[in-house]
């Protein structure tokens, strides 16, 4: 975990690396991004992702093939093939992190997440419940250090 410098607001990062399906990883950028207004036929096709420009916190899906479907607020929804990686940087800068194709659908997602993204991490299933014993003992022994 890590702090921001001093002065600013203080936000706990959560270092992340954890196996993970695509589809689990995919269900994390929708609730972090566009749950409210992702039209429910995208929401049930895994094939179908968000995208984002870098001004407005990046979110890009690297695949073999692409189709763009339009675009809704600031999201661009896009149709995929054979997903490599998937690069997520949130708004507001806290949360930056890369699935990457290990074999199959099965990545490895790894980076620094905010504790907003951590619940929602939690609730799209790619964050284990053994893993979040782990997380809180690692934030309360940092905060008894500071």
């Amino acid at each position: 975990m890590r702090a921001s410098r001093e002065g600013e607001c203080r936000v706990a990062l959560v270092r992340i690396e954890v196996k993970t399906t695509l589809e689990r990883f995919r269900q994390f950028i929708i609730l972090n991004t566009c749950r409210s207004f992702i039209p429910p036929g995208y929401l049930k096709d895994p094939s179908i992702f968000p995208e984002r420009d870098a001004e407005e916190g990046r979110i890009y899906v690297e695949a073999a093939s692409k189709l763009d479907l339009g675009q809704i607020r600031n999201v661009r929804f896009v149709k995929v093939a054979e997903v490599l990686g998937v690069i997520y940087k949130s708004k507001s800068g806290n949360t930056d992190l890369i699935w990457r194709q290990v074999r199959g659908n099965i990545g490895k997602v790894s980076g620094e997440a905010s504790p907003n993204s951590i619940v929602n991490l939690i609730e799209a299933g790619v964050i284990p419940k053994s893993m979040i014993r782990k997380m809180i003992q690692e934030f309360s022994s940092g905060e008894e250090a500071t």
